[in-house]
């Protein structure tokens, strides 16, 4: 029997190496981020960063888009460098950000234009498709300004998707709205992933929302921004935010990062 060798594991989807960022002030340079390594693989739908205001989570998201340069360091999509923006990642703010003066739908279709090749009755399926999937399609014809904060989001992550992306990234999406809203939007959302398994790296701040969302947590710590910890979420979807497993682990990281934070305030090893 001819033996076998055992295949190379692949290349993560997302990796960041090495990833440091310093801006210029009036008062001087200040580093926001310092030696950031991180690793997204191709099964790991959600990555949250999670961590107070400060500690460099949208400097980091702006990295990976490309919309920003880091000082030193590389990110690689699939085991390619980024050197700028591109429609493989597409990027959902904590704001809609759609065009006023653009219908729902034209809003969707806005962002098909970035891929080629498409005709304009493919780019109006795709676009109804993602409509559809968010549960909008019945105000496709409505104006930015008639629609809720929650209507104008789920209108802002069909826009991402129609793409058909690769990376999705989320910063702080549903910061702005209200809990309820946000809520069923968590529940949109994990459906949406369960069709189209997308990898998605999500800014947060808030430990719980992580947890129901995300597959890996990475915390950061703030001036300058460093991951100071990972954790890996089991609990099988859907999941509920208001959950007592849920509950459990926010509380279980939160302890966690506080010991370290404390130990490295100290200047003592955290356990």
């Amino acid at each position: 029997m001819t033996p076998q060798t055992a295949s190379a594991p692949a290349a993560p989807r997302l990796l960041v190496d090495k990833v440091s960022k310093v801006f210029q002030s009036k008062s001087g340079p200040v580093k926001a981020l310092e030696d950031i390594t991180l690793e997204v693989t191709e099964g790991e739908h959600v990555s949250c960063l999670v961590g107070p205001s400060g500690s460099g989570k949208s400097t980091l998201l702006s990295i990976i888009a490309g919309l920003e340069k880091p000082e030193s360091g590389r990110v690689l999509v699939d085991g390619e460098p980024i050197r700028g923006p591109g429609r493989e990642r597409m990027v959902m703010f904590q704001e809609s950000a759609l065009f006023p003066w653009l219908n729902a739908l034209d809003n969707v279709l806005f962002g098909l234009h970035l891929k080629p090749g498409v005709t304009r009755r493919q780019r109006r399926e795709v676009a109804e498709y993602y409509l559809e999937m968010v549960g909008l399609m019945r105000f496709k014809r409505a104006h930015i300004h008639e629609l809720s904060g929650g209507m104008k989001q789920r209108v802002a992550l069909a826009r991402a998707l129609a793409p058909n992306p690769s990376i999705l990234l989320m910063d702080e999406p549903f910061a702005a709205l209200d809990a309820m809203t946000r809520e069923q939007l968590y529940s949109d959302l994990q459906e949406i992933w369960r069709k189209r398994r997308k990898t998605v790296v999500f800014v947060t701040h808030n430990v719980r929302e992580a947890i129901c969302l995300g597959d890996s947590i990475h915390i950061m710590s703030p001036s300058p921004g460093r991951i100071e910890e990972a954790f890996h979420i089991t609990l099988p979807r859907p999941r509920d935010i208001n959950s007592v497993e849920v509950a459990r682990h926010a509380t279980e990281i939160k302890d966690a990062f506080k010991r370290r934070m404390q130990a490295i305030q100290s200047g003592t090893s955290p356990s």
